[in-house]
């Protein structure tokens, strides 16, 4: 991965398509004591201003904040190539570390326990960079990644690496969960051969992983999706969906998809107790899910009773801060 460094802009120019946006960013820009210029309807911000612009945008409701967008000017004029909103230029200003810490991802593993015996079943690779002292971790790098137009680069690198660093430490009969995001695979067969040859090159035992679809927004393409797991199949890898319950991961996508593997999201599970009115729907979902032959993991176990009552209700795995938190090399053997 070779992250595209854009550099500082000379200037940003921030436009919208409503009249009235316009209007409100040139009253901010004042009350805020900006430096600024004007180039017809278009407010041109000078870099001694950069910093402050994110003050400003508390001023404006979510659905302004969509309509501003800036475009840098770097030399002689603005780079059209270049616009986007300006929440996500402000992101890219902030990161400017992220060119060099994407070259100095380590990974965290985390246990997955069988829950009938205790056994460690797998464990899930958990992204991070060390930058000048600081522990970057997956959130802060993904949001980096894709201010910097890198989204698709750094899920292909990150997904590499974690088979290149993490599968050679993997105790044996274990399986490695790698986390994907399917929004920046455009194509399953071209995007995802350097995914492969990374495991061609450990000797990576395809049936041991698992390939975990990370997503926060709701993926609009399931047809695409389905042709990304079967790719991934086709390789002899499993398949996993995270964050059922919660999110955009709804049971659609379990009868659509047919994953290996489904994860509970952790906010069904963090607190549950006996007399919980989540203890039905966290039972439905795993009855339904075992009805299509799909495995379940209940993320977020805390407590010794969080772990007794998940366990009672059939989930078949476990992950979670009681059952064994990130750490630099894979567990082998019994949580217990």
């Amino acid at each position: 991965m070779s992250p595209t460094d854009l550099g500082q802009p000379d200037r940003l120019a921030l436009h919208s398509a409503s009249a009235h946006v316009r209007r409100k960013l040139w009253l901010a820009l004042e009350a805020h004591h900006l430096t600024y210029q004007t180039h017809g309807q278009t407010l041109v911000v000078l870099p001694e201003s950069f910093a402050d612009l994110n003050t400003l945008l508390d001023s404006f409701s979510v659905s302004e904040r969509h309509e501003l967008l800036a475009t840098p000017w770097q030399g002689g004029g603005p780079d059209p190539w270049q616009i986007a909103p300006l929440e996500q230029w402000l992101r890219r200003l902030n990161t400017p570390w992220f060119a060099g810490a994407a070259q100095q991802i380590h990974f965290m593993v985390q246990p997955i326990v069988r829950l009938h015996n205790m056994q460690v079943h797998g464990h899930e690779a958990l992204v991070h960079a060390r930058w000048e002292g600081e522990q970057l971790g997956a959130d802060t790098l993904l949001l980096a990644a894709a201010a910097h137009g890198q989204a698709r680069a750094f899920d292909a690198h990150a997904r590499r690496h974690a088979i290149m660093q993490v599968y050679p430490t993997l105790p044996p009969g274990q399986r490695l969960f790698i986390n994907f995001s399917p929004s920046v695979v455009y194509n399953p067969d071209i995007c995802l051969q350097t995914t492969f040859e990374a495991c061609r090159q450990v000797g990576a035992d395809f049936s041991r992983l698992v390939f975990e679809v990370t997503e926060s927004e709701a993926f609009p393409d399931l047809a695409l999706l389905r042709r990304i797991l079967e790719r991934y199949r086709a390789e002899g890898a499993r398949v996993a969906l995270d964050d059922l319950g919660a999110g955009h991961t709804s049971l659609a996508y379990l009868s659509e998809l047919q994953p290996d593997v489904v994860k509970l999201d952790r906010a069904l599970v963090q607190g549950l107790h006996a007399d919980d009115p989540r203890v039905p729907l966290v039972q439905a979902l795993i009855t339904y899910a075992h009805a299509l032959g799909i495995e379940v993991v209940a993320e977020g176990i805390e407590t010794p009773g969080e772990l007794a009552l998940i366990t009672a209700l059939g989930s078949d795995y476990g992950q979670g801060y009681y059952l064994g938190r990130p750490a630099a090399q894979p567990v082998l053997g019994s949580v217990a």
